[in-house]
């Protein structure tokens, strides 16, 4: 989906793991402190309108590389890359292997280390079944535990796409997303919910030039939550280059 504007430089919305980019930032896209801008909500490979090839292999570079190739054809360069939880994590690889493409990094709620092997809903609790078991009927306890409204874009994507990309999501990447942000040379801005604290090694976060922001009154999905602190967060990053005190 592409929402037109007036604005230079690109913004490109990268949705979670389950997720699609229209539900999740549309809102965000037509708020009038983020509006005026060309912004691409973009469903991953296997998730939301885009296609399911199930011989895909949705590692987070596979990802990664698929957009590059979607953000070209869009003669989108230099964009500013916007990434919800598992879209944050592609967002960061997306950076490293293609530089050209992104100037700037909003993550929000992002993947930065790989996931504990503990049962939940997300990635880790995914990836505990076999692909094999996952296809034969795991994905229906899947949908049980997660509930009605992450099911309400979950069911959407290609069961293949979802075992794999959460297995990999889990595993994360060599050397870890968190590593490899700290390494960027552009600015990046880590949005959080304020109610978890900050998130796991902040300082280094911070030492490294990525502003680190809490948002009050809000889960994992900022966006939704409180649309209006995400839009003026979110906004002052891309104005700015960072928000907060790095």
């Amino acid at each position: 989906m592409e929402i037109p504007g007036t604005g230079n430089r690109t913004r490109v919305c990268l949705h979670g793991l389950g997720a699609s980019s229209g539900p999740y930032f549309t809102g965000a896209a037509v708020h009038p402190a983020l509006a005026g801008h060309r912004t691409l909500l973009l469903d991953l490979l296997g998730f939301g309108i885009s296609d399911r090839p199930t011989g895909f292999g949705y590692t987070l570079e596979d990802h990664a590389d698929a957009v590059a190739a979607a953000l070209r054809a869009a003669d989108a360069y230099r964009t500013d890359l916007i990434g919800h939880s598992m879209g944050g994590a592609v967002a960061i690889v997306l950076a490293a292997r293609h530089p050209e493409l992104v100037a700037r990094l909003v993550l929000v709620d992002a993947n930065l280390d790989p996931a504990p092997p503990v049962p939940q809903p997300g990635s880790s609790g995914i990836a505990a079944y076999t692909e094999e078991e996952f296809l034969a009927g795991g994905w229906r306890r899947v949908r049980d535990r997660v509930g009605p409204h992450w099911w309400s874009t979950m069911r959407l994507a290609g069961r293949e796409a979802l075992y794999r990309s959460a297995v990999h999501l889990a595993r994360g990447t060599s050397p870890t997303m968190r590593e490899t942000l700290l390494d960027l040379p552009i600015p990046r801005t880590c949005l959080h919910p304020a109610q978890d604290g900050p998130p796991a090694h902040a300082d280094a976060l911070r030492r490294a030039g990525v502003a680190v922001v809490p948002v009050p009154d809000c889960g994992h999905n900022i966006m939704l939550d409180t649309p209006d602190a995400f839009a003026t967060e979110t906004a002052r990053a891309l104005a700015n280059g960072t928000t907060g005190t790095p």
